[in-house]
């Protein structure tokens, strides 16, 4: 891999951040970050070679949407961006966990302690 597109193996986004995916007509909510991939190998073939991510960085769930529909997505950090529309993420499970979005982040919700 060239030296210049290294990715980083700290996390740059957050939990409740509204991130874009690079290749693919989707944009989510993260709600979990796992520090380095942790899914299926068969999963992670599947992706085709030319945009095929780095297991050793971190992977981001998503409460995910595109034109159709709300699904939960597994994505490589190398293959998100900021989403910058300000707009709610229209996923059945975003009010279970987060509370209002601001600047481009969902508030997480205060659970009870028990």
């Amino acid at each position: 891999m060239n030296p210049e597109m290294r990715v980083s193996k700290t996390p740059i986004y957050n939990i409740g951040q509204v991130v874009r995916h690079k290749y693919f007509p989707f944009r989510g909510v993260i709600f979990d970050v796992d520090p380095e991939f942790a899914n299926s190998d068969e999963w992670w073939e599947s992706i085709p070679a030319e945009i095929r991510p780095e297991k050793a960085q971190p992977f981001y769930h998503l409460f995910a949407e595109n034109d159709e529909s709300s699904y939960e997505a597994y994505v490589s950090q190398q293959n998100l961006v900021p989403d910058v529309t300000d707009e709610p993420v229209n996923h059945p499970d975003v009010p279970e966990l987060f509370g209002d979005l601001k600047d481009g982040r969902y508030q997480l919700r205060s659970f009870p302690k028990h």
